[in-house]
């Protein structure tokens, strides 16, 4: 038996990526905060996206995402819709935002498609919502991270022991996540130490005695930014190695993983004899869905 929990909504949210090559100018525009890009970073941008074919699948990934866990919640007998929105592109946070006035929902359910929290990337999500609906009567249940829920964890270490299964026997394992400038460490970001807890439980599930952690996709500013990176991690691994590259900062594939790890990363890692492989990503896999279930099952108000 299903039953509707009246204006109640779920809002999953990830960064958004640029629909065509002609979009990217608006995109890095929005992403900039309305500073004009150079030219010479929207041609770079431009090229990355050829290496991948052209286009993300991030929008295709999270529209899946959403419908899948709306089904897995309406199979459960919670009827409560599930919808996602951007923050660098269309459907943006903002607009979805504005729907929900429409629609009359009172309580809304948000999380972002990423497990661990800073204040400079998760925040920023959290900042948008709000200023969306702050004039509204619309209660924001928003999950700051969930990089402890214990079926996220045996996701990852699902998609770990897949890929163990086709590779050698003299194996490194490789976490990675994506670089935020270091001064967060100082402000008391929990960050990076939500991070090492996720890395050390899935190694665990995964009985991976020996692990490292790198970060990757590190943007060119002026500040330092975490460390080490990817590139350099390999660099230390030196000739003949075999490395699994665990992406654990992100759930779903797209420029950070089909660039910068397939394109970028293997490439460096070809010319130094190093055999890199990756998990797969997360994506819409049932075991994915069901962690996002669990994680906002128990924030679901009873009839």
């Amino acid at each position: 038996m299903t039953s509707t929990r009246k204006n109640t909504a779920i809002l999953l949210m990830a960064y958004g990526t640029p629909s065509n090559q002609n979009d990217i100018e608006p995109y890095l525009t929005d992403i900039k905060r309305g500073r004009k890009p150079t030219t010479a970073e929207i041609e770079d941008l431009k090229r990355r996206y050829r290496e991948i074919g052209g286009h993300s699948p991030l929008q295709e990934i999270t529209a899946a995402q959403a419908s899948k866990l709306e089904s897995t919640l309406n199979s459960e007998g919670i009827n409560v819709p599930v919808h996602f929105g951007m923050k660098h592109w269309h459907p943006y946070i903002a607009e979805i935002a504005q729907n929900f006035l429409k629609l009359g929902i009172r309580r809304l359910i948000s999380l972002v498609l990423a497990p661990h929290y800073s204040s400079m990337s998760i925040g920023g999500y959290k900042n948008i919502l709000q200023s969306s609906l702050a004039n509204s009567q619309i209660e924001i249940d928003f999950i700051d991270s969930w990089y402890n829920n214990p079926i996220y964890h045996q996701a990852v270490s699902e998609k770990i022991l897949q890929a163990l299964k086709k590779f050698p026997s003299n194996k490194q394992v490789l976490f990675t996540a994506h670089s935020l400038p270091e001064r967060i460490i100082t402000e008391g970001d929990p960050y990076s130490l939500q991070l090492l807890a996720s890395c050390e439980a899935v190694a665990k599930l995964s009985k991976i005695e020996k692990w490292s952690f790198a970060y990757q996709s590190a943007s060119h500013t002026h500040e330092k930014w975490l460390g080490p990176d990817i590139l350099e991690a390999l660099e230390s691994i030196g000739n003949s190695g075999n490395v699994l590259v665990v992406p654990i900062g992100f759930v779903s594939d797209h420029l950070e993983i089909l660039y910068d790890i397939d394109v970028e990363a293997q490439t460096f890692a070809r010319t130094r004899g190093i055999n890199l492989q990756r998990t797969q990503s997360l994506n819409g896999s049932p075991a994915f869905i069901a962690a996002l279930a669990d994680i906002v099952r128990n924030r679901i108000p009873s009839n």
